[in-house]
């Protein structure tokens, strides 16, 4: 589990993402088609499209990190919409029952 400072915004980019690409390409993502400050501190998630693997972007004030988790079994519950992110609260995102699914 990423310890989450109290106050960081958690975003989860809806659709899925190509999971090739790095945190330079997904910090554009989040700049470009999100419209929000990647280097700001808050939590970015996105998600594959076979939907058992996230990664996970958040720069911490010192710089970018990109984290990657992938399920042995089920899949991560998504958003049905196709664009856009929707902000959770870092506890939300701690009680990881809430979002992937067994």
């Amino acid at each position: 589990m990423i310890p989450i400072p109290s106050g960081v915004r958690v975003w989860i980019a809806t659709g899925h993402t190509d999971m090739r690409r790095g945190m330079q390409s997904l910090a554009l993502t989040v700049q470009e088609s999100l419209k929000r400050d990647p280097h700001a501190g808050d939590l970015y998630i996105f998600r594959g499209r076979r939907g058992d693997l996230v990664e996970i972007l958040w720069h911490d004030g010192l710089g970018i990190s990109l984290y990657a988790k992938r399920l042995d079994r089920g899949k991560f519950i998504w958003l049905a919409a196709s664009a856009g992110a929707v902000s959770i609260s870092a506890a939300q995102m701690s009680e990881q029952t809430a979002w992937p699914c067994g």
